[in-house]
């Protein structure tokens, strides 16, 4: 199912993004990953070969976001206390970084980064004053703060998982999406590009500061959750949750992953693909039951695409997934 394609990198990768553009020679895939330690990595050949890349000032920060467009252009977000948490971008292969965003006050914290467009992307924050920080560009260049009038308030707290780069995501049709953990595990969604939000609990593990929604993936109708509790990764219980309603309503998954999972995504529509360190797992009924199918330990997954699905972990680990026959 997974295979590994390398590892040994002193980082704990916790985002990647993969991109067939068209007209893309079979075998020369783009593969960009990024974790700590101040690490970014680029194939341009599918995996088999690697360079690491230079973020001038960023040698020491935790990337934990990435969106990558083509062998040129991507975004990469660190997260961290105040102004550690920044939005970089790269128009030439990652050969410079421009940094486009940061703020310093003490309790701004980047969890993840999700573009629809090359000039239109939003990145997900801890609360503040209350209220969870979600940022937009329109230009692919400015970044400014979307009015947390529409937002519901965030419970005491709770917050959102730089875990995986999937906590928050997009569906062009039915809009954005984030999900939390902590005192409770909820789905937040704005069908109106962030001006009004509702916020619906699921039925996922919750109660502690390591507990809750760590990453969504949505297909049209069908919207999957999994988490967990990350200090207790081997229990089951509370790991996945599903809607077959839009986000209406949610179930508990029939049958569990085999424990705390951080990644989830959709291959192909109704196969879900869900990672984490303790192992990985799929679903082929939209996420209702599990099946384990590897011990590989990955934080964070891509999307299904052109360019299939990639997994990124600890030690410098990038995986590509293979559908099982």
């Amino acid at each position: 199912m997974w295979e590994v394609v390398t590892s040994g990198a002193d980082s704990n990768l916790r985002a990647v993004s993969a991109v067939s553009p068209p007209g893309t020679v079979r075998g020369k895939t783009v593969v960009w990953a990024a974790g700590s330690n101040g690490t970014v990595l680029v194939s341009r050949d599918q995996g088999k070969h690697w360079k690491r890349l230079a973020v001038k000032g960023g040698e020491h920060l935790d990337f934990r976001g990435l969106v990558a467009f083509d062998a040129s252009t991507a975004y990469l977000m660190a997260s961290g206390e105040g102004e550690k948490s920044r939005i970089y971008k790269t128009s030439d292969g990652g050969a410079g970084w421009q940094l486009q965003y940061s703020d310093p006050r003490k309790d701004f914290f980047l969890d993840a980064l999700a573009c629809l467009s090359e000039k239109e992307c939003y990145a997900l924050g801890d609360p503040i004053d209350g209220k969870f920080v979600v940022l937009h560009t329109r230009d692919g260049e400015r970044w400014e703060s979307v009015p947390t009038a529409g937002l519901p308030a965030a419970l005491p707290h709770e917050g959102a998982f730089a875990a995986s780069n999937s906590c928050l995501t997009m569906d062009g049709h039915s809009g954005i999406y984030f999900v939390t953990g902590g005192p409770a595990a909820r789905v937040f969604h704005s069908a109106d590009a962030g001006r009004t939000w509702k916020a619906t609990e699921v039925p996922l593990a919750k109660g502690n500061e390591s507990s809750g929604a760590f990453s969504i993936a949505v297909d049209g109708e069908t919207l999957v959750v999994v988490g967990g509790d990350y200090r207790d990764r081997e229990n089951p219980d509370g790991a996945a949750a599903y809607s077959q309603d839009g986000g209406r309503t949610w179930r508990a998954a029939e049958s569990r992953p085999g424990g705390f999972r951080s990644g989830v995504a959709v291959f192909d529509h109704r196969l879900i693909v869900a990672v984490g360190t303790g192992g990985a797992d799929i679903s082929t009924d939209s996420g209702a039951h599990w099946k384990r199918t590897d011990a590989l330990s990955l934080n964070a997954l891509t999307q299904g695409s052109a360019a299939g699905m990639w997994g990124a972990g600890p030690k410098g680990t990038v995986a590509s997934f293979h559908k099982p026959m």
